[in-house]
């Protein structure tokens, strides 16, 4: 078994424009997965800027009960050492359904790149094959592939 055909992969949130906002990732459906890993990439950073990567979580899929859970991946940048960087955050067996992640940048401006999360199971997973996500253009798995 490959890790492709055990995860699905789907971009949660799209590139954000330079400045101090917050991202509402896309909400998914935690049924039959053990787990989601979040994977948050930024631009430019500017000096000082706090760079926020935290997940909600609620019963229902709907955006206005989300609560956020307890930790989060923060960041405080120096002289541009955040540009072109990562935020991850992994959430084993949340309590509830529906997840989704928020992407803040706040007190300096920042780009915030792509999010895409890596919905998983347990070797015996209850989701197999593995359909991606909407956002996932081609996915293939070569086996001992000969050399061009």
């Amino acid at each position: 078994m490959n890790l492709l055909q055990n995860v699905k992969i789907t971009q949660v949130v799209t590139i954000q424009a330079d400045g101090q906002a917050t991202a509402s990732g896309t909400i998914l459906d935690m049924s039959g997965y053990e787990g989601v890993m979040f994977i948050a990439s930024f631009g430019d950073v500017d000096d000082t800027s706090v760079l926020t990567l935290q997940v909600q979580q609620d019963n229902l899929n709907a955006a206005g009960g989300m609560a956020t859970l307890t930790g989060t991946s923060t960041y405080t940048a120096g002289a541009t050492d955040a540009d072109d960087d990562l935020l991850v955050i992994d959430i084993y067996r949340p309590l509830k359904r529906y997840v989704r992640c928020q992407v803040v940048s706040a007190t300096a401006n920042a780009i915030v790149g792509n999010v895409s999360a890596i919905q998983y199971g347990n070797p015996n997973a209850r989701k197999v094959p593995i359909t991606q996500g909407s956002t996932v253009l081609d996915s293939n798995t070569y086996v001992s592939p000969a050399e061009a």
